[in-house]
């Protein structure tokens, strides 16, 4: 069976660390970049070998093209969808799916209406350290799984990022920039979320720029850079939640998921890797829970949605799961901006874990 073909929309930073990984996935082929600026399109294409580069409209044409990875800015990720699909193709979106409710799910009606598909980040979900643990919860390490708490605390990116204007401003903030990974990770391990009720503060109204050729210069925070949530979840499970770009000591890529026989630390949500610490009631010290996959990165997504297309299953970080947790992350905006709990109305299907062996890395079907 040939490998999907995959076109890029989108040449930026992160196109790097898609193009790095999909380029080695035999179940995949990369075969056309497009981005706004031609020159540094074709700039990606040549670095990673990919055949062909140009415009949006050039890679729509290609009928060699199955699927198109999405990496523009936010802003007009559902726009970028939308046009995708028209071309009849299926869609990876980066992370959010849409900066609203209405237009994640007019996205994802539109997929359903032309037969498509759209999947969408974080796959770091998808990882071996993740998945590891939550293995470990859908066979009975825990227990019963009832509690949760996330923490995402640092200073803020500005210290380091040479152009941060765009994490201070609508759709981003630490709420909606990292919240997708910790949000999502709740969701595959305590399924989906019903109520929110949340609080939020913002430290400082300018900020300024401390690395690269505009170091100095100050920008206004146009969000929230603090939240802090109660969500509530199916079954009575709960999470506390925080996600904050307010706090000199930093304490990031905290999740711990507590059960009825114990509790499990996992690894950064943001990453592939990482073991996980298991605390059963009654020990003084927890166990080791070794990652047990493969190493992954940015793309293993793209291919458990083409493997999932050609089989007739569910791809497992799915736009219905995206769609989800932007609700989520929504309602923790909308529950501190008028004080009051919000409701969830939407909800998806429990995920199931990966199987251990499952490798994007070796050739299928």
């Amino acid at each position: 069976m040939r490998p999907a073909g995959v076109g890029l929309v989108g040449a930026g930073n992160i196109s790097d660390q898609y193009l790095a990984n999909l380029t080695r996935y035999p179940d995949v082929e990369v075969r056309f970049v497009a981005d706004l600026d031609l020159a540094r399109a074709a700039a990606q294409a040549q670095r990673y070998g990919v055949p062909a580069s140009g415009t949006v409209e050039e890679l729509l044409a290609r009928e060699e093209v199955d699927v198109v990875v999405n990496l523009t800015v936010p802003a007009v990720h559902a726009e970028v969808g939308h046009r995708v699909l028209a071309a009849g193709k299926h869609v990876w979106s980066e992370k959010p799916l849409a900066l609203d409710a209405g237009s994640a799910a007019a996205l994802l009606a539109d997929a359903d209406a032309r037969g498509l598909r759209v999947a969408c980040a974080p796959d770091t979900v998808l990882g071996a350290g993740v998945q590891t643990a939550l293995r470990a919860i859908a066979r009975g390490d825990i227990g019963e799984p009832l509690t949760a708490t996330t923490m995402f605390h640092v200073p803020g990116p500005e210290a380091w990022h040479p152009s941060p204007d765009f994490l201070f401003a609508r759709g981003a903030g630490p709420l909606f920039d990292m919240g997708p990974y910790y949000v999502t990770t709740l969701v595959h391990a305590l399924g989906s979320a019903t109520r929110v009720q949340a609080v939020a503060s913002t430290s400082r109204t300018t900020r300024t720029i401390g690395s690269g050729p505009r170091a100095g210069e100050t920008f206004a925070v146009e969000v929230p850079t603090h939240h802090a949530a109660l969500i509530e979840f199916e079954q009575g499970r709960s999470a506390q939640s925080t996600f904050s770009f307010q706090h000199a000591l930093p304490r990031a890529g905290f999740v711990e998921v507590n059960g009825t026989e114990g509790t499990i630390v996992l690894p950064d949500p943001n990453g592939f890797g990482g073991d996980s610490a298991l605390w059963r009631y009654g020990s003084e010290e927890p166990t080791t829970v070794p990652a047990q996959g493969p190493e992954l990165g940015r793309g293993a997504g793209v291919v458990d949605l083409v493997r999932s297309i050609r089989d007739g299953g569910t791809e497992r970080a799915s736009g219905a799961v995206a769609a989800h947790v932007l609700d989520i992350l929504l309602a923790v905006r909308d529950a501190a901006d008028t004080a009051t709990a919000v409701t969830i109305g939407s909800s998806v299907p429990p995920v199931d874990p990966l199987p251990e062996r499952w490798d994007p890395g070796v050739a299928t079907g």
